[in-house]
C-alpha cells in the first residue's frame, strides 16, 4: 500500500489536469508492456498521477482539488487510457468513489435525510484524495458479479460501529489502496438493504492474490476478504440502504465511467497499428487502409457518444435521457474497443500477435471492455427495454442491480 504524498504542484483547474494527463501519456505507454508482462501494480504510474495532483481531480477546489465535472473526468480518463489501460482503470475506480462523493447533489442528500455529520466525513475523504490517497471499489462477488441486490457480504451494528464480513473479487488496486468502497447487505434485514462503506485498508482486510487475467493485467484486481470492524462514519451517506437508489438515479459511475477508458485503449490500438503498418510497408495496401479508416470512424463515433453522455451528466444529471446516453456510451465504447483492436491486429498480421508487441497487449486489454460491468449485453438489453417503452430498471426477469 503506497503512502500518500502531497502533489508537487497540485493543479487548480480541470484544464491544467488534462494538460498534465497528456504529458504523462508517453511515460505510461513506455511502462505498460512491462507492467502487463509481470502483472505487477504500476507503482511508477500511480506515483506520477499522485505527483501531478490527478488523484484530486474530482475533489472540489475548496478542499485542494480541481473541482472537475464528469465531462472533465471523461477527457482525462480517455488520455490515460491511451497511455495505459490498466492504470486508467485504477484511476477510474478511484474517481468513481471521489466523483460520487463530490457530485451527489446536496439537495438529493437532504431528500434522503442524510445527517449533517456525513458532509464533514465527505469533505475529509475528498481532501485526503487531493493529498494523494487512493480509493478502490469492492463491489463484485464470485457467482453474482456486480449486481448490488445479490451481494452476500454482510454488515451489522457492532461496538458502536459496524462489522463487515464477506469476500469480493475484481478489486482493482487490491493491496495498494488506502480504503475500499464496499457494498454490503444488512445481515438483520430480510429485504435487500444494501449500503456502502469506505473501509480502511488496515481495518480487517486481507488480499488474496488471484489476479491472472487475459487483459488489464496490471490492475491487480485480486480478491478481497473482509472481517472488518469500522467506525460509524465509514457508512457513506450516514444512513443505510442508499446503494440501490443511487445506482438507479446516478448510474454514471457504475456504467459510463469505464467508457472513456476503453475509447482511449481503442485509440492506442490505432496508433500502434499505424506505426506497425508503416514499419512493415503495409500501409499502401487498400484493404489495410480500409481497416484503418473504419477504425478511425468507429473510434470517433464512440468518443462522440462518451462526450455526449458526459455532457449530459454534467448539465442534466439523473434525467431519463441522460441515463439512456450513459448506457449507450458504455455499450459503444466496449464493443468498439474490441472490434477495432481485432480488426487492426488482423491488418497487422501474425507478427503482431507475439507477446511483447503493443497490438497484442492492446487487443487483450480492449477485449475486456465489453465484459466489464455493465457488460455489452446488459447495456443493450437496458436500451432495448427502454426503446420498447418499458422500464429498464424493473421490467426484466433478473434484477438489473
Amino acid at each position: 500500500m503506497t503512502t500518500t504524498a502531497t502533489p508537487l504542484h497540485p493543479p487548480t483547474d480541470p484544464a491544467t489536469a488534462l494538460a498534465r494527463a497528456r504529458v504523462l501519456v508517453p511515460h505510461l505507454a513506455a511502462r505498460a508492456q512491462q507492467h502487463d508482462a509481470t502483472g505487477e501494480f504500476p507503482h511508477a504510474d500511480l506515483a506520477d498521477l499522485r505527483a501531478h495532483g490527478l488523484l484530486g481531480l474530482m475533489t472540489p477546489t475548496r478542499l485542494g482539488g480541481c473541482g472537475a465535472t464528469f465531462a472533465d473526468y471523461a477527457d482525462v480518463a480517455l488520455e490515460l487510457g491511451t497511455g495505459a489501460g490498466a492504470t486508467a482503470l485504477i484511476f477510474n475506480m478511484h474517481a468513481s468513489v471521489t466523483g460520487a462523493l463530490a457530485h451527489t447533489p446536496d439537495d438529493l442528500l437532504r431528500q434522503l435525510d442524510v445527517p449533517d455529520h456525513f458532509l464533514t466525513t465527505r469533505d475529509r475523504l475528498l481532501a485526503h484524495a487531493a493529498r494523494g490517497a487512493l480509493y478502490a471499489v469492492a463491489m463484485s462477488e464470485r457467482g453474482t458479479g456486480a449486481r448490488l441486490s445479490r451481494v452476500t457480504t454482510t454488515y451489522r451494528p457492532h461496538d458502536g460501529g459496524y462489522h463487515i464480513r464477506g469476500s469480493k473479487t475484481f478489486v482493482s488496486a487490491a493491496g495498494h489502496a488506502h480504503a475500499y468502497l464496499v457494498a454490503a447487505r444488512d445481515a438483520t434485514s430480510t429485504e435487500p438493504k444494501i449500503s456502502y462503506f469506505l473501509v480502511p485498508h488496515d481495518a480487517g482486510v486481507r488480499v488474496e492474490p488471484t489476479w491472472d487475467s487475459l487483459g488489464m493485467r496490471a490492475t491487480c484486481s485480486h480478491d478481497l476478504h473482509l472481517d472488518a470492524h469500522v467506525a460509524p462514519d465509514a457508512l457513506l451517506g450516514g444512513i443505510e440502504g442508499l446503494a440501490l437508489p443511487l445506482a438507479q438515479v446516478m448510474p454514471q459511475w457504475l456504467v459510463a465511467s469505464y467508457a472513456a477508458v476503453y475509447v482511449g485503449v481503442a485509440r492506442a490500438a490505432l496508433h500502434a497499428a499505424r506505426d506497425h503498418l508503416h514499419a512493415r510497408a503495409l500501409h499502401t495496401l487498400p484493404a489495410v487502409r480500409a481497416r484503418i479508416g473504419r477504425a478511425d470512424a468507429a473510434i470517433a463515433a464512440a468518443r462522440l457518444a462518451v462526450t455526449e453522455a458526459a455532457r449530459r451528466v454534467t448539465h442534466h444529471p439523473g434525467e431519463p435521457d441522460t441515463n439512456r446516453w450513459i448506457w449507450r456510451a458504455k455499450l459503444l465504447a466496449g464493443d468498439t474497443a474490441h472490434t477495432v483492436a481485432s480488426s487492426l491486429l488482423e491488418a497487422a498480421g501474425a507478427s503482431a500477435t507475439r507477446r511483447g508487441h503493443p497490438l497484442e497487449r492492446l487487443y487483450r486489454d480492449a477485449r475486456c471492455g465489453a465484459l466489464q460491468p455493465a457488460t455489452s449485453d446488459v447495456c443493450a438489453d437496458w436500451l432495448g427495454v427502454a426503446t420498447l417503452g418499458g422500464n429498464p430498471e424493473q421490467d426484466t426477469e433478473v434484477a438489473r442491480w
